[in-house]
């Protein structure tokens, strides 16, 4: 798999953040800081609503 990390990566080395691999069917996320540990696997449906829903909480958290 090809893994890549978010641009939102923080400055430095870049190690505090998660990394993604696409495949025609799934999206694989793992932490950037321990690649050799587990990964989690979703559907690309359900990573979209992951996100989505990420993107909903942190709009609603906003002051």
């Amino acid at each position: 798999m090809h893994w890549r990390k978010s641009s939102y990566s923080g400055g430095g080395d870049g190690d505090t953040c998660v990394e993604i691999a696409e495949s025609d069917t799934h999206i694989a996320i793992r932490d950037s800081k321990a690649p050799a540990r587990a990964t989690l696997s979703l559907r690309a449906a359900s990573f979209a609503a992951f996100i989505e829903g990420i993107k909903r909480h942190s709009a609603v958290a906003r002051p």
